[in-house]
């Protein structure tokens, strides 16, 4: 059956054309014009940071955040199993390796306890992943970090617009990244955002990315560099995506808050905002709790036109990071019960509702 309700689709509904013609009609298409700086002035001040350098993607980000803190070889860098593969494979391309952790059974963030326990003379950073939307219990990792003379780094490419007690994620780490995938809070197409309140770090990601140019002198580069560089169309996508992020947070809470009202009373957990954070759901998660395999509810929901994702495989079950010291009990728990459902600012409440009773429909038939 044709899918009628996708997982997730942009909204474009702004200033996205009219900022894209004047490139074009400007010639400006690449990695300069003035929507580039706009952007990332009127993100770094979203997000209440002084410093930010937008990027082609939420993974170049992690890898010129890495490599601006001087990450490399023989260094390890702490980061939960449970998290999209970006996460890693970004310590992983500056020859660090990552230590993994695994995940609190309530927030489903990284457990500070495991990171302790997997501090070694190697450490030298702690990534903490906002998965879902959902904050990091921050101040234990800055402690930790602090404590101990780590780098934090936050991977903030799911939690645009999420707070931990009233501040930003992305603002209480030495460094910060966010991603503008096509299906993230705002989006760029494709792209990213490096943030930080250290004007050294911003210079260093400002040199890394742009091929490590020298700022004096033409065609003379000092290190070896990336071009990481986004161009001015997708900043101008990005800025007419920022003037209505409010909106698009507010939309996906009250979905959120839609299906949870739904869903009550049926055998399912959802994803909710533990302690005092804003939780944005970046996606609205579900975790089948009664024992009937995930897959089957995911099979029945796309047989009737609706998408799902199932949560993200823990890193240390996939071939390249293969871990069997190490079980990772919640994580591999979650991950083996959790559901993403359709949530995405142009979605009706017409439609959550009808994704909800088809859920109820399932476990009516599975009873």
């Amino acid at each position: 059956m044709d899918i009628t309700i996708p997982v997730y689709q942009p909204s474009l509904n702004g200033n996205e054309k009219k900022y894209v013609n004047e490139c074009l009609d400007s010639t400006w298409i690449s990695s300069k014009g003035k929507f580039i700086n706009q952007f990332e002035d009127a993100f770094s001040a979203f997000i209440n940071v002084k410093y930010a350098a937008a990027v082609s993607n939420g993974t170049v980000a992690l890898h010129v955040a890495l490599i601006a803190l001087g990450i490399g070889p023989g260094d390890e860098v702490i980061v939960p199993t449970l998290t999209y593969i970006a996460s890693v494979n970004a310590i992983s391309y500056t020859g660090a390796k990552a230590v993994f952790v695994d995940s609190l059974v309530d927030t489903w963030q990284m457990d500070p306890g495991d990171v302790v326990s997997k501090i070694t003379s190697k450490t030298k950073a702690i990534m903490a992943v906002h998965l879902y939307g959902h904050p990091c219990e921050m101040d234990s990792l800055k402690k930790i970090a602090t404590e101990h003379k780590f780098f934090l780094v936050e991977d903030c490419a799911e939690a645009i617009g999420s707070e931990y007690k009233g501040k930003h994620v992305g603002t209480f780490g030495d460094i910060a990244t966010f991603s503008f995938f096509g299906n993230k809070m705002i989006t760029t197409g494709e792209g990213g955002m490096v943030v930080t309140n250290d004007q050294n770090l911003h210079e260093r990601v400002l040199h890394f990315k742009g091929q490590g140019l020298s700022k004096n002198t033409f065609y003379w580069h000092d290190v070896i560099g990336y071009n990481y560089r986004m161009t001015n169309i997708c900043a101008a996508i990005g800025l007419a995506q920022l003037e209505q992020v409010e909106y698009f947070i507010r939309r996906k809470i009250q979905i959120a808050e839609l299906y949870q009202e739904k869903l009550k009373d049926l055998p399912v957990r959802f994803h909710t905002a533990c302690k005092e954070v804003k939780h944005t759901f970046w996606m609205c998660s579900i975790l089948i709790t009664n024992g009937v395999n995930r897959d089957l509810l995911r099979n029945y929901l796309t047989e009737r036109g609706i998408e799902t994702r199932p949560l993200f495989f823990p890193i240390h079950t996939m071939p390249m990071y293969l871990n069997k010291i190490h079980n990772f009990q919640v994580a591999v728990e979650l991950s083996s019960k959790g559901i993403n459902l359709p949530s995405y600012p142009t979605l009706t409440d017409t439609q959550v509702i009808e994704v909800s009773n088809q859920i109820r429909f399932f476990f009516d038939e599975n009873n």
